[in-house]
């Protein structure tokens, strides 16, 4: 796979209460990703950017919701999450400076 590519595929990490316990109990993390992202790319992104072991991949398209600005209505974007589960005893620490 093209390494520049895979360098583009993961927006952002979630930080939530919900990501935050996934990650503790099922050794899971939690990223936003490209719309056109695949699972084999998912996983070597993180393989690549994080230097750690990937078990699976699930992904989720998440329709943005309709909200009231004013008078008018608006609407969020639409977005592709993905639930990264690592092998056993592999973690991804974001607090960490990247060096």
């Amino acid at each position: 796979m093209n390494q520049e590519r895979l360098m583009q595929v993961l927006l952002a990490p979630i930080v939530s209460e919900k990501s935050t316990f996934i990650a503790e109990k099922h050794e899971q993390v939690a990223f936003r990703v490209m719309p056109c992202a695949t699972k084999p790319e998912i996983k070597a992104a993180v393989e690549l950017l994080f230097k750690v072991e990937v078990e699976g991949v699930r992904v989720i398209n998440r329709k943005g919701k309709t909200k009231r600005t004013g008078r008018g209505l608006g609407r969020r974007s639409n977005a592709r999450l993905a639930y990264v589960a690592l092998k056993k005893g592999q973690e991804i620490h974001f607090d960490e400076e990247v060096k």
